[in-house]
């Protein structure tokens, strides 16, 4: 499979946002949190966010990188590209991007299904953050030690 990563652009919000609506770990009790949820061309413009696309251009998976925060905001990989290492170049570039802005650790609260994928990566775990607002469950957060 031929992959690159390349920079995100606002024109890339609508497929982003699609691919967050439909990912396949969102379904049943998680299915509210991505009901109707916007990567928009703004937030892409303003933080470090890259897609993984195959040979044809398409887009199989991004990241999107809080640098202020030191924190993995968004990751997904489109349910038909599962399985074939493309979360796992994400990841290993978002770890070189932390490095090169010069970020010792990368926090991660994830979505409870994604918790192996993330310690499979390299993450450890360091904590749970309680349910807030519309998230009625308790969330693992990793951390990607980057020294």
């Amino acid at each position: 499979m031929s992959l690159s990563i390349r920079r995100a652009t606002a024109d890339d919000s609508r497929r982003l946002s699609r691919l967050v609506r439909k990912s396949g770990a969102y379904r049943g009790d998680y299915a509210a949190m991505v009901d109707g949820y916007t990567v928009g061309g703004a937030y892409i413009e303003h933080h470090p966010v890259f897609v993984a696309v195959d040979g044809d251009g398409r887009v199989l998976g991004f990241y999107a990188l809080l640098l202020d925060e030191a924190e993995l905001d968004l990751a997904f990989v489109a349910d038909e590209a599962q399985g074939r290492g493309v979360g796992r170049v994400l990841m290993d570039h978002m770890r070189e991007q932390a490095r090169a802005a010069g970020l010792g650790s990368v926090r991660v609260v994830a979505h409870p299904p994604a918790e192996e994928f993330y310690l499979r990566t390299g993450a450890r775990r360091s904590g749970t953050v309680e349910p807030a607002g519309r998230i009625h469950w308790a969330r693992p957060e990793l951390r990607y030690e980057l020294a």
